[in-house]
């Protein structure tokens, strides 16, 4: 008997929650309620937000990633080991985050942080240098480049690091490692006949959309470096060879790889590689003289990228790891790259901001869901070669640990802080739309208040 009143109660009490449910269904409704101001449930943050949330989260990652990155010697000569690798391709574009952070904001520590890592590394490379067999992996990455991935993105910083100090280029210790780089990147990487960067894998002559950002803005940065114009030339020469190889108009996107005379090239969208392509677009912008004769067709180039990757973003701010493929996981670094590469685009004034910055924002939102309090950077797609299937792409592994996410973030962080001192985004009838002046009651705009009621077009 008791436990069939237990039963009983149990029944009634459900009963009643369904009946006072669907009551308070029943009192919403068109009569009732403004339902165009019912709250949606958003997967991620969405709307305005605060530029001391932005400056927290930037300093989580850059904690992080101080801590991890030591910078000293061993007992037995070799490289003190943290997380990252001081001398890799993700941290020359780390280092590069940094110095953007140290600009926009005006805290040293950024560049503090390039300056000591990079004293570090010249002021041992000398010792590495003499040894018969270099006993140090990281090391020997520095001084014996053997491909694009080691040394164009850390030329690209140094050269960077050093301009911005005002010190002369002849009596800097990073003049050696700069040259050592940079001769890399110009005679010892493979080329196509046309100059374009390419490889022996996984085929012979292929050519991956990765090297765009792993050479072309070590080239262009080398004119902005030296003065000399004929790097500016290259530099947009192969960055043109590049799109007419890789651009797959109908879609507005870059398939990841090519392979030179095959006539059905594999076509795989994939999102990361896609991002250092846009990277590569806006750093040639920003580096190429404003009268350059090829500046109008990669500005123009800049705007179509963005407007097929704005048609692919998610409804969670995200990017898809295989960006036309809805069923493919939603990624990270990809998702950092395009939000600061089109915040960057907006606050230069070559796109849009009424239409891309929230786009931009939404991106900014879905990043910061992947911060940890420690400052990790999750959900980040691990180094990743080519293939010419999708299962390859789907299936590749995440991790906070992957370097990649890192610079990334810090450059996404450091944009969108620029962008909310340039634009004043407002939600407007729920919406997030950007303004170029701060709109107040005052303003000829139309806004609902929180009540429904609307104000007046002034």
């Amino acid at each position: 008997m008791k436990v069939r009143h237990i039963a009983l109660g149990l029944l009634v009490l459900v009963s009643t929650n369904c009946t006072n449910q669907k009551e308070k269904e029943e009192e919403v409704n068109d009569m009732t309620t403004p339902l165009h101001l019912l709250k949606p449930d958003y997967k991620i943050p969405y709307g305005e937000i605060n530029k001391d949330d932005v400056k927290a989260a930037l300093d989580r990652i850059f904690q992080y990633v101080d801590q991890q990155t030591p910078h000293a010697l061993k007992e037995d000569g070799t490289l003190e080991r943290g997380a990252f690798r001081i001398g890799s391709y993700e941290w020359g574009i780390t280092y590069q985050a940094l110095l953007a952070a140290a600009e926009v904001t005006g805290d040293q520590k950024y560049s503090d942080y390039v300056k000591t890592r990079f004293d570090f590394i010249s002021e041992v490379a000398p010792k590495f240098r003499d040894q018969e067999k270099c006993e140090d992996a990281q090391m020997e990455q520095i001084l014996h480049p053997r491909a694009l991935d080691d040394c164009g993105t850390m030329c690209t910083a140094m050269m960077k690091a050093l301009k911005n100090s005002n010190s002369p280029i002849e009596d800097s210790p990073l003049t050696p490692l700069i040259e050592n780089y940079f001769d890399f990147v110009e005679n010892g990487q493979y080329r196509l006949p046309d100059r374009t960067f390419a490889r022996h894998r996984p085929q012979r002559n292929t050519i991956w959309l990765d090297d765009m950002y792993m050479g072309i803005p070590t080239i262009a940065y080398r004119g902005v470096y030296t003065g000399d114009t004929k790097f500016f030339d290259e530099a947009a020469t192969v960055y043109k060879n590049f799109v007419q190889r890789m651009w797959v108009p109908e879609k507005g996107i870059y398939r990841h790889g090519y392979v030179e005379g095959l006539t059905d090239q594999p076509t795989y969208h994939w999102a990361r590689a896609n991002g250092w392509a846009l990277l590569t677009t806006v750093e040639l912008l920003d580096m190429l003289p404003e009268s350059h004769p090829d500046r109008p067709f990669i500005l123009e180039q800049l705007r179509k990228h963005v407007r097929g990757l704005a048609s692919y973003q998610s409804s969670e701010g995200f990017w898809h790891q295989l960006l036309d493929r809805e069923d493919s996981y939603l990624e990270t670094s990809a998702t950092a790259i395009y939000t600061y590469s089109i915040a960057r685009a907006i606050n230069q004034g070559w796109l849009a901001g009424i239409t891309y910055g929230p786009v931009a924002q939404l991106g900014w939102h879905a990043l910061s869901t992947q911060i940890t309090e420690e400052g990790l950077v999750k959900g980040t797609c691990v180094g990743t070669g080519m293939a010419f299937d999708p299962a390859f792409y789907y299936y590749r592994p995440v991790s906070a640990a992957a370097a990649h996410g890192y610079g990334p973030a810090i450059w996404a962080a450091s944009e969108m802080l620029s962008l909310l001192d340039n634009w004043y985004p407002r939600t407007n009838d729920s919406g997030l739309h950007y303004y170029e002046q701060e709109q107040t009651n005052e303003s000829p705009l139309f806004y609902l208040t929180e009540d429904g009621a609307g104000e007046a077009v002034k």
